[in-house]
C-alpha cells in the first residue's frame, strides 16, 4: 500500500466501483473534498467524512470539488452541501449545464444514471490553482474519459489525483466515442500530459493509490490501441461497462426492467448503432454477455451482480 506517501493533511476513502474515491484535505484554514462518490452512497460519504473532521478535531468541510460530474463522483454533492454548507466548486465548462440543470447535458439522461440537483460556487479553470487543505493544487484538462474533466496537481509532493484519467491498470470508459464524438486522441493526449509530470503517488478514482506510474501508463497506452484499434471494442466495453454499473446499485433485476433500461438509455441505443445491430438484438446480447464475462448470473428471469 502507498498511502505513506501522503504527506501530512491527505487521507484517501477508497470506495469501490459505484462511488469514486474521496480525496480528504484538512489544514488549518482549509477542510476540503474532493469528489463526493454515487447518492445511493450517500450516508456513507456523510459519515466517513463527519468521522475525519471529528478525528482530527476539525470544524466543518467548507470546500467540495468535483473532478468531473459522472454521477459516481458527484452523487453526494446534494447531500454534503446540505450537512456542511460547503462551497461547490466544478470544471468550468459544466457551468451552465449544472446552473441551468441541464441533465441530459450532464450525461445522466444519457449514460441511464441518477445524481440529485446540486448548485455550484465557483468552477475549476485548467491552468489555475486552488488550495486544498495545507497545499496548493494545479488544474490540469485531462479530456478524454469526459470531455470536460479536470485532474489535480500537487508539484511539491509530486502527487496526481486523476480521476478516471488514470488507474492503476487503465482508465474509464472513453464515453464520447459512444456517441460519434473523438475521444481516443483526447486520452492519447491526457497520457501525454501526464507523462510529462514529475509524480511520484497517483490517487485514481478508483483503486488504491499506486507509484509505479510508468507502468500504469504503458498498460493504458496498450488499452488505448486495443481499443482504438476497432471502435466496437469500445462500444462494447462501454455498453458492459453502463449495465455491470447500474447492475451495482441493483443487485438484482427482473429482465423485463433490464430490457427496458437498456432501451431507454440514449448512450446504449448509440452503442447498438454502431456495432450495427438492431436494439432487439442488442438486448438480447447485453445482459448475456455480462454474464459470459462473469461479471452477472442469470436466476431464471432475474438478472443477478456477482461482484
Amino acid at each position: 500500500m502507498t498511502a505513506h506517501l501522503l504527506p501530512p493533511g491527505i487521507e484517501v476513502f477508497e470506495r469501490g466501483w459505484l462511488s469514486a474515491n474521496n480525496i480528504f484535505h484538512y489544514g488549518k484554514d482549509d477542510v476540503s473534498l474532493v469528489d463526493s462518490g454515487y447518492c445511493a452512497h450517500q450516508k456513507m460519504t456523510l459519515d466517513l467524512v463527519s468521522g475525519a473532521i471529528k478525528k482530527h478535531g476539525l470544524s466543518a468541510l467548507n470546500k467540495l470539488v468535483n473532478t468531473h460530474l459522472h454521477s459516481d463522483h458527484c452523487g453526494g454533492n446534494a447531500a454534503l452541501a446540505e450537512v456542511f454548507h460547503c462551497e461547490v466548486y466544478i470544471p468550468a465548462a459544466e457551468e451552465a449545464a449544472v446552473k441551468n440543470w441541464d441533465s441530459a447535458l450532464l450525461s445522466y439522461d444519457n449514460l441511464g444514471q441518477e445524481c440529485p440537483q446540486f448548485s455550484h460556487h465557483h468552477v475549476l479553470v485548467p491552468g489555475e490553482e486552488i488550495v486544498l487543505g495545507r497545499y496548493l493544487w494545479k488544474v490540469l484538462a485531462a479530456p478524454g474519459h469526459d470531455p470536460h474533466s479536470i485532474m489535480l496537481y500537487q508539484a511539491d509532493h509530486r502527487i496526481l489525483i486523476s480521476a478516471d484519467a488514470l488507474w492503476e491498470e487503465g482508465f474509464g470508459v472513453i464515453f464520447p466515442e459512444l456517441w460519434g464524438e473523438s475521444g481516443f486522441e483526447e486520452v492519447a493526449q491526457t497520457l501525454d500530459l501526464i507523462e510529462a509530470l514529475p509524480i511520484d503517488l497517483v490517487i485514481p478514482g478508483h483503486g488504491a493509490p499506486f507509484s509505479d506510474v510508468a507502468k500504469s501508463l504503458a498498460t493504458a497506452r496498450s488499452r488505448l490501441d486495443y481499443l482504438a484499434s476497432d471502435p466496437d471494442r469500445n462500444a462494447r466495453h462501454g455498453a458492459k461497462v453502463l449495465l455491470k454499473y447500474r447492475l451495482l446499485e441493483w443487485r438484482s433485476r427482473e429482465m423485463q426492467q433490464v430490457n427496458d433500461w437498456i432501451a431507454n438509455t440514449p448512450a446504449l441505443i448509440s452503442a447498438a448503432k454502431l456495432l450495427n445491430m438492431s436494439m432487439d438484438e442488442f438486448i438480447q446480447w447485453l445482459p448475456r454477455s455480462l454474464v459470459k464475462s462473469g461479471a452477472a448470473k442469470l436466476e431464471g428471469e432475474t438478472l443477478v451482480d456477482l461482484a
